[in-house]
């Protein structure tokens, strides 16, 4: 079997059957790099190579863990929690309580949209604005498999489809840069004017997948307890703030001067650190209370943090290995000059790469400069090739357990410890995104 379809099957396997998802990422990476033929040494230090890599991620969520901690402390994400709460009313009747269960999911899906365009700093809102929430989302026993999956439509739709902020990156600076670096020996060329159309029929997989979730799947009422969370409650001794003039001004401002920074430099670190000594400036905390700001931060976001170091030194021992080429090469040898079953093999491998890498944009690198050069042989059109790739790469941000796309809701969903990552977050999007992806990819590239 090929090295990396084992490691990931290992990976998913162990996840599934509720083991840490670091302990299986770190067992399904030394599987891997055996079976590719690495010994012990050579795996360990591929591996060691890509958690230097993942470090910075690490220490970013946790700084943006602390950045939550100290907003919260502000009254900000409690007041609007609170005017949540009040349109329910003490005797909320059932109609009352759909409309606003689903303007909550409306308010959170636009929110994550807004996070990759308009205002692109990606998950670091979640930590901010869900934990407060989940007191509202309790009254109404909202299901949390709809609101994971509401973000991680708003977390991966928008780059797919729309060229600004992350999608700009994803796919002017990545997919359209790839495909044409690959194409040009062949004289294929495309244009960004045709992205936007190419990963429309995909996207469109993804909407009618949320519709599914949203108003099917997870529509029934779901019971949840209450629980004090640390940084929301009194669960790291300081109690529910009051909101004050103050603390709403001093939390308005930190936030824009955070996402600002995070804009020009680029660093969320930067950008949180800013975030958090505006709050202490402004009375929010004392600075001598720093430490346990960022214990509590820490303590949210660790595992995170962890999960995203193993996933880069998987992905880098699963490129040392060599066998994404074999597990391509391989692909195409069974079916021929069969164009369905070479489109379906190019979305089942690039579903299984980003399952393992956790990230669309470090797929299409690997699979971009194979994938051409097999299309134009099969004969697809060049729209038809820009959805194969695109479709390929971002298979599987959705639904992977290394994937911010599923870390990030989980983050903000289980800080009280009742939304587990893999049943929770990851098994709902995996059934509800990567599914109708591939129908609706496989079919826009034998149509265009």
């Amino acid at each position: 079997m090929n090295a990396v379809i084992l490691a990931v099957l290992v990976m998913v396997a162990l996840a599934l059957a509720r083991v840490s998802v670091v302990f299986a990422l770190v067992v399904g990476a030394l599987v891997g790099g055996f079976a590719g033929g690495l010994s012990l040494e050579q795996t360990l230090d591929a591996f060691n190579e890509g958690v230097g890599g993942g470090a910075q991620v690490a220490l970013a969520y946790a700084t943006l863990g602390a950045f939550a901690v100290a907003i919260s402390r502000s009254g900000l994400p409690d007041m609007l929690a609170r005017r949540l709460i009040a349109m329910l009313g003490q005797e909320a009747d059932a109609a009352r309580q759909a409309r606003v269960k689903y303007l909550l999911l409306g308010a959170v899906l636009l929110v994550a949209i807004s996070s990759q365009n308009l205002i692109p700093v990606h998950i670091a809102f979640i930590p901010i604005l869900i934990p407060p929430l989940l007191k509202v989302m309790n009254q109404l026993n909202l299901d949390r498999r709809a609101i994971a999956c509401a973000l991680t439509f708003g977390l991966t739709a928008p780059y797919m489809l729309l060229p600004v902020g992350f999608g700009s990156i994803f796919l002017n600076d990545i997919l359209l840069a790839n495909i044409n670096s690959a194409g040009a020996p062949l004289g294929l060329e495309i244009t960004r004017g045709m992205l936007p159309l190419a990963m429309a029929v995909p996207v469109s997989g993804m909407a009618v997948g949320l519709a599914v979730a949203v108003f099917v799947s997870y529509r029934r009422p779901r019971a949840y307890e209450t629980r004090e969370v640390a940084g929301v409650g009194s669960g790291d001794g300081h109690s529910a703030p009051a909101p004050h003039a103050l603390g709403l001004v001093m939390s308005g401002l930190a936030i824009v001067a955070a996402l600002g920074l995070q804009l020009y430099s680029g660093s969320m670190i930067l950008g949180g650190l800013v975030g958090i000594a505006l709050l202490s400036l402004g009375g929010i905390f004392k600075w001598r209370e720093a430490d346990d700001l960022f214990t509590s931060g820490m303590r949210m976001m660790a595992l995170i943090g962890f999960i995203m170091i193993s996933a880069a030194g998987f992905a880098e021992v699963m490129k040392t290995t060599g066998e994404i080429d074999t597990l391509v090469q391989g692909a195409f040898a069974l079916f021929g000059d069969n164009r369905g079953l070479a489109a379906i093999a190019m979305l089942l491998v690039g579903l299984f790469i980003t399952l393992g890498i956790g990230s669309s944009f470090s797929t299409i690198p690997i699979i971009a400069a194979i994938f051409v050069p097999l299309a134009v042989q099969f004969g697809f059109s060049p729209l038809a090739t820009t959805v194969l790739v695109g479709t390929a790469a971002a298979l599987g941000d959705a639904g992977s357990p290394a994937s911010d796309s599923t870390l990030g809701p989980t983050s903000g969903l289980n800080i009280d410890g009742q939304h587990d990552h893999i049943m929770g977050s990851v098994v709902p999007t995996f059934l509800h995104y990567n599914l109708p992806m591939i129908a609706f990819g496989w079919a826009a590239s034998m149509m265009l």
